[in-house]
């Protein structure tokens, strides 16, 4: 893998290059106080892809959220020669470092990330290989190819000290199938997450070994919103990081068994969170049937749709994201019948045991996201359950 050989060659494979611009936000002007950014690169779980590729040109940080690409004041960090990255190598806390640069101490809004054109030779620069398949499939990435990928962010740079920032690019969520046509596109979903501690700021533990595999997906949660995700290795481990320091849901779910809640999972900077060991792993019950089957459409098809559910007494989570087809809108997700089971974080427990919630079992909440609009359908799976529509004003 081209990752592989540039992970162990990083340092002397990426050329930094700042871009010294006027307006009192370039490098070095007026003798202002001078700090680093070093940026990285990770990766939630991707659903129906054995790889998603991305081709890495360069990283442009600003101080302004509405700066254009041909303003004064952008620092940029360019990888020279561009780099091909396979993000699901990016799973259970791995990185892939990006480089730094040396730039003014303050506050940055925005950043963009820009990826390489798909050219005639191959492989391309941007692709998805289909699960199971073998087949690589053009990535289309039309709004990164000139200005780059504009990521929100809020990020203080510290007057003579090193601010780490990690993209986290959340592929499920990023690769949109077009219909029929045999294209897929590049919706991209990226978050940016500083770095304030390598110590802690983690979430590790261990799932039973029938979980042990990418079918399996484990997130930590905040009021229902996943915060990161992965997938388990071949040993049940996983690590989820970066995590802001605070209070989460975890998350455990698997096709073949019911899903797992842990409440209350704290997060500090200091030290990682352990909450589950090898010996002692998550084990969710096994499901007695199979997850249902449901389908939708949404309109506009730019639309997100995910899958809630609201244990009794709380919290609600999210079990399910359904990729929406560029083309026509449809969706669909897998819904288990089987009772999720809760249990709270205890540290270094003698037993992990879920209690299980027959009052939530079935019973779901689609919601569907369109411009900052949500439209809602409960859905129970104890009963049939017609195609679902959201359509959007």
């Amino acid at each position: 893998m081209n990752l592989q050989r540039w992970l162990t060659g990083a340092a002397g494979a990426l050329a930094l290059v700042v871009a010294a611009c006027g307006g009192g936000g370039g490098i070095g002007g007026t003798g202002s106080p001078m700090g680093t950014l070093r940026v990285s690169m990770t990766d939630a779980p991707a659903c129906g892809y054995d790889e998603v590729n991305v081709t890495v040109e360069k990283v442009r940080v600003h101080q302004s959220s509405n700066a254009g690409e041909n303003d004064a004041g952008w620092s940029d960090i360019v990888l020279n020669p561009p780099q091909r990255i396979d993000l699901l190598t990016l799973t259970n806390g791995a990185l892939a470092e990006l480089g730094q640069v040396e730039l003014p101490a303050g506050k940055y809004t925005q950043l963009r990330l820009v990826l390489a054109a798909n050219g005639s030779t191959l492989p391309p620069a941007n692709s998805v290989v289909l699960t199971g398949s073998g087949t690589e499939v053009a990535l289309n990435t039309p709004s990164a190819q000139q200005s780059g990928l504009k990521l929100n962010a809020n990020i203080d740079v510290p007057a003579g000290q090193v601010l780490d920032v990690v993209l986290d690019f959340d592929a499920c969520k990023s690769v949109v199938k077009a219909g029929n046509s045999g294209r897929y596109n590049l919706k991209p979903v990226i978050a940016v997450i500083p770095v304030l501690s390598d110590a802690g700021l983690r979430v590790i533990g261990y799932v039973a070994p029938a979980l042990a595999n990418a079918a399996t997906a484990v997130s930590v949660q905040a009021s229902g919103v996943p915060i990161k995700a992965t997938i388990p290795d071949s040993t049940g481990r996983f690590e989820l990081r970066p995590v802001p320091a605070g209070s989460y849901d975890l998350v455990v779910t698997a096709p073949t068994h019911s899903t797992a809640v842990m409440t209350a999972v704290p997060v500090v900077s200091g030290t990682p969170t352990q909450v589950s060991s090898m010996t002692v792993p998550i084990a969710p019950a096994a499901a007695a049937s199979a997850p249902v089957a449901v389908p939708g459409s949404v309109t506009p098809a730019t639309a997100t749709v995910r899958a809630l559910q609201t244990l009794t007494g709380g919290p609600t989570v999210e079990v399910g994201f359904a990729p929406v087809d560029a083309d026509t809108g449809a969706f669909e997700f897998l819904l288990a019948l089987a009772p999720p089971g809760k249990t709270a974080y205890v540290a270094n427990p003698a037993t992990i045991t879920f209690a299980p919630d027959a009052a939530a079992a079935g019973r779901f909440t689609l919601e569907a996201e369109s411009g900052g609009t949500l439209l809602t359908q409960p859905v129970d799976v104890n009963l049939p359950v017609p195609p679902v529509t959201f359509l959007f004003p």
